[in-house]
């Protein structure tokens, strides 16, 4: 159930990564969408390993936003 969770923030995280990113968006709605959540998972348990926070806790979600921003910032760097 977890995941699904996860899932669902990643969601809403490429929703605002998107609002918020720079410059053009150069890839649809659906890609952003996916690459955000896919940054939502990494930034998840990457911070959960790291020890910066824990499951549930505000600073997960400001660190997903961060980690799909990131992510879609990489992409668009080096995806040309």
């Amino acid at each position: 159930m977890q995941i699904i969770g996860i899932i669902l923030i990643g969601f809403l995280v490429g929703l605002v990564a998107r609002w918020i990113g720079p410059g053009p968006h150069i890839y649809g709605f659906w890609i952003t969408v996916l690459i955000g959540i896919v940054g939502s998972v990494i930034a998840t348990y990457g911070g959960q390993a790291l020890g910066l926070y824990r499951a549930g806790r505000p600073a997960g979600f400001i660190g997903s936003v961060v980690g799909a921003i990131v992510l879609l910032a990489l992409v668009r760097l080096f995806g040309h």
